[in-house]
């Protein structure tokens, strides 16, 4: 499924592969990659509040302080939330990433090879091939809770309103 008109790019439209995940609704499954290449999904983190930030890549100015500001507030969050960036980057640029910037709270996970969280997740850019910048909450029993799809790539999310609705969830 194709969507236009949702997200554009300094201003310019492009168009996003997937259906629009919403809240209330059963959180899809996804595979990706952690840093030693070992797979994820929704099931790896079992019984835990999940807050998923889709990212174009961590190497980029705004990507840089959203993950750096997550893994800030995630020091103050129950342990009972995991914070997971998922972006196109190779793993192994991810795994320097974050040794180079201290990232500790925060798990940055690999899409590149199947590109099943941004189709299942709505936030894989076609003209790209990479993922929207998007904020999905799911609680402990798989529902999503919260959703932002940032209408501009460039632009950060709404952070207080995310985290407000992660506040609400644990």
């Amino acid at each position: 499924m194709e969507r236009k008109n949702v997200v554009t790019v300094k201003g310019n439209a492009v168009t996003l592969l997937g259906e629009e995940v919403k809240a209330g609704q059963k959180a899809p499954d996804f595979k990706i990659l952690a840093d030693d290449l070992s797979e994820r999904s929704l099931g790896s983190f079992p019984k835990k509040i999940k807050l998923i930030a889709s990212v174009p890549s961590l190497d980029t100015p705004v990507c840089d302080l959203e993950i750096k500001r997550f893994n800030t507030e995630a020091a103050k969050i129950a342990q009972n939330v995991e914070i997971i960036f998922v972006s196109m980057d190779l793993p192994f640029a991810q795994k320097r990433f974050c040794q180079a910037f201290s990232i500790e709270h925060v798990r940055a996970l690999s899409d590149h090879r199947d590109t099943s969280f941004g189709t299942n997740y709505g936030v894989l850019i076609k003209e790209l091939r990479l993922l929207a910048r998007a904020i999905f909450i799911i609680d402990s029993t798989g529902v999503v809770r919260y959703v932002e799809y940032v209408k501009e790539l460039t632009s950060p999310p709404n952070y207080e309103a995310a985290l407000e609705a992660l506040k609400k969830v644990s």
